[in-house]
């Protein structure tokens, strides 16, 4: 009776071992987020430092670009696990490609779209309507990068478009968007709010009025091909707490509701 007893015992922690390496395994490694550069700021100084605080043997690797660039970098087999877009057009298209984990698509994230200027400007923007009046405009290229959909969206509903096209600067992301704005060598941009938010060489005059525009959406997935997605999951799930929603509203962004 004994041996059994003994015998028994030594089964249930042999069990319980390979339970807790099991459990240590979900939250070990490396996984690389390919994030929209709208995102850098707060991933980068609070949000990643939050996850490892609670996860300390994931090790994050990021890469930050327009979101049509990271999509196409997927595409090519990228080594990525999990990725962060600024639209659903993206993540969507990787969706239907049948590169991401089934059910791993969450719409996690709203921002807006806003016309800005450079903070000591003293010219007569003051309204979307009013970006007509600028010699140059930057946006981002509405081929690749999501803020410029929205932006020409935008115009295009409130019949701007065909008037400041010919006058436009189109950048490769938003960020750089955002510094020919700051810097002067443009005269007004359309960026998002959290973008805006970041620089304070620039000022915000306008938002996109209601109805001009679709509602800005930032999901977020599990690329299928990721090899630690236990790590990706963890990091997704992470994303969805309080914790981190309220970082990244302190940043501008709001929790898609």
């Amino acid at each position: 009776m004994k041996k059994r007893i003994s015998l028994f015992l030594a089964i249930c922690c042999l069990i319980l071992s390979f339970a807790g390496c099991s459990s240590t395994a979900k939250t070990e490694g490396t996984i690389t987020v390919a994030a929209a550069s709208s995102l850098k700021n707060c991933m980068d100084e609070k949000l990643i430092p939050a996850f490892n605080a609670k996860y300390p043997d994931v090790k994050v690797q990021t890469t930050y670009d327009s979101s049509g660039k990271l999509q196409t970098q997927i595409e090519s087999g990228a080594d990525v696990d999990v990725f962060m877009s600024a639209a659903m057009k993206q993540m969507t298209a990787l969706d239907e490609k049948g590169l991401l984990l089934e059910d791993s698509i969450v719409k996690l994230l709203e921002n807006k779209i806003v016309l800005i200027v450079p903070a000591d400007s003293g010219n007569e923007i003051s309204a979307f309507e009013d970006i007509v009046k600028a010699d140059k405009v930057a946006i981002g290229d509405p081929e690749s990068v999501p803020a410029g959909q929205y932006a020409k969206e935008a115009l295009t509903s409130l019949n701007l478009w065909d008037q400041i096209s010919d006058k436009s600067s189109l950048g490769t992301n938003v960020t750089e968007v955002l510094n020919w704005v700051a810097e002067g060598s443009a005269d007004a941009g359309i960026v998002y709010k959290t973008d805006a938010a970041s620089n304070s060489r620039v000022k915000v005059v306008a938002e996109a009025p209601e109805g001009s525009v679709s509602k800005v959406i930032y999901p977020v997935g599990i690329v299928k091909a990721s090899k630690n997605q236990p790590a990706a999951q963890a990091f997704v799930e992470f994303l969805q707490t309080d914790e981190a929603l309220k970082i990244l509203e302190s940043y501008g962004f709001t929790a898609n509701k």
